[in-house]
């Protein structure tokens, strides 16, 4: 899969990329992600990739212009399954549409700043709009971050268990259960016999009660 980003703070992604799960996708050749600084495309040698917003008001908007320079020359190497706008008022990433998402094999995500970008491109290029949450970040540079972790992690051979991400919270609607690793006794706090059973039947059960026990009393709306 390859995941390209644009953005007017790139440096802000080296991190998040460049160590963990993230690094061993992107050593494995698994994940290619490629990171570009908007300003590439700018309108003026002085850089600019935004104005002041018709109508006036606090705030800059990113242009159309560089925005559609961007997009344009990187769908020229292959076409995109996806041109995402991180947005606040796009539609809420859960697990779901990161499992659809990392079905695909190319995606641009577009990284906001400002008072956001001219709705042109949001009308003309821009296929999918999402948002992790109901707040403000001061880019989307963090939000891209976080999709790309979610979907690059479910990709075959990321994951040293590759049935491990079957089982995180929310794959099947359910928050997941409690777990425990040694010791068996901490501070007077113990392992659920049931764990220690070699039961593997009996251990799946009582799993799935606990994850329904933990959705309810956390979660009920999954529930529902």
């Amino acid at each position: 899969m390859t995941i390209d980003i644009i953005s007017v703070i790139p440096e802000l992604l080296e991190s998040p990329f460049g160590h963990s799960i993230m690094k061993r996708a992107r050593d494995k050749n698994i994940l290619d992600v490629r990171v570009h600084h908007l300003r590439k495309w700018a309108v003026n040698e002085y850089g600019q990739v935004d104005d002041y917003a018709f109508g006036g008001g606090a705030g800059m908007v990113m242009m159309c212009e560089p925005l559609v320079k961007a997009i344009e020359e990187l769908s020229a190497e292959a076409p995109f399954d996806e041109i995402i706008f991180l947005t606040p008022d796009g539609e809420r990433f859960n697990q779901g549409l990161a499992n659809r998402l990392s079905m695909k094999n190319r995606l641009l995500m577009i990284c906001g700043h400002y008072k956001g970008i001219d709705d042109r491109v949001r009308q003309g290029w821009v296929t999918r709009e999402i948002s992790i949450g109901d707040y403000v970040l001061s880019g989307g540079e963090l939000a891209a971050a976080v999709i790309t972790d979610a979907i690059g992690r479910l990709l075959p051979g990321v994951l040293n268990d590759e049935t491990s991400a079957l089982f995180d919270s929310f794959q099947d609607n359910l928050l997941a259960p409690p777990v425990y690793t040694r010791p068996v006794e901490f501070r007077g706090m113990k392992v659920p016999d049931v764990l220690l059973s070699g039961d593997h039947r009996k251990i799946e059960e009582w799993r799935h009660e606990q994850a329904l026990q933990r959705t309810e009393q956390r979660r009920p709306d999954l529930l529902a």
